[in-house]
C-alpha cells in the first residue's frame, strides 16, 4: 500500500513539521503564508494515493511533482517574509521539500522508462 512508500512517509513528516512550525508563527503570518504552507503540504500528501491508484499515473505524477515544487516556493517565501523563527527551521523544511521533489521526480522518471 501507499502508506509504506518512502515519499508518503516523507510527506507525512513534512506535514507534521509544518504544523509545529506554523503554530509558532505570529498571527499575521499564521493565517497568510502559514495557511498556504499547511494547505500545499496537505495537497501534496493527498496526491500520493491518487498516483498510487491512478490509471493515468503520468498525469497524476505531474500533479505531484508540481505540488512538491510549489511547496518549495512557499517555504522560500516564508523565509523571505521572516515568518520562520530561525534559519534552522528553513534548513529542515527546505531539506524535506527537496527530498519530496526528488522522490516525485524519480517516480515520474521511473514511469517514463
Amino acid at each position: 500500500m501507499y502508506e509504506n512508500l518512502p515519499i508518503f512517509k516523507k510527506a507525512l513528516e513534512i506535514n507534521i513539521y509544518i504544523e509545529e512550525t506554523v503554530r509558532g508563527f505570529v498571527r499575521y503570518h499564521k493565517y497568510g503564508i502559514g495557511a498556504k504552507m499547511r494547505l500545499t503540504a496537505r495537497e501534496l500528501l493527498y496526491a500520493i494515493p491518487k498516483v498510487f491508484y491512478a490509471e493515468d499515473k503520468q498525469k497524476a505524477l505531474l500533479v505531484l511533482r508540481d505540488k512538491s515544487e510549489e511547496l518549495k516556493m512557499v517555504i522560500y517565501l516564508a523565509k523571505e517574509f521572516k515568518a520562520l523563527r530561525d534559519f534552522r527551521q528553513f534548513e529542515i523544511l527546505s531539506r524535506l521539500a527537496r527530498d519530496l521533489a526528488r522522490q516525485s521526480q524519480g517516480w515520474l522518471g521511473s514511469q517514463n522508462s
